[in-house]
């Protein structure tokens, strides 16, 4: 059973920092990816480290956010500095992966972060 389990998130300061942390188990996934939505929002892609180990990241957030990922541990980790009150949402882990031809995907359960100005 595939499982991702955020944390990390948090209140802090604009100009702060936080770091997620997304802990999977179940599986080896080929992507990985954070998301984000705030209230009245769709949900977004922050960053996503794709298949083939590219990293991609959210104009909003080039320059503060870094992604990183322990592959064989299936865990992903957000660093995000100069933190500003429009990054507050909910941030959700995703990941993807092969299985009997088709891709299937997963989410954690989210963690809050508020960026208070």
């Amino acid at each position: 059973q595939v499982q991702l389990v955020e944390s990390g998130g948090g209140l802090v300061q604009a100009g702060g920092s936080l770091k997620l942390s997304c802990i999977a188990s179940g599986r080896i996934f080929s992507a990985m990816a954070w998301y984000r939505q705030a209230p009245g929002n769709q949900r977004e892609v922050v960053a996503e480290m794709t298949a083939g180990d590219r990293i991609n990241y959210a104009d909003s957030v080039k320059g503060r956010f870094t992604l990183s990922r322990e592959k064989a541990k299936s865990s992903l980790y957000l660093q995000m500095n100069s933190l500003k009150p429009e990054d507050s949402a909910v941030y959700y882990c995703h990941a993807t992966w092969a299985a009997s031809g088709r891709i299937d995907e997963s989410w954690g359960q989210g963690t809050r972060v508020t960026v208070s100005s």
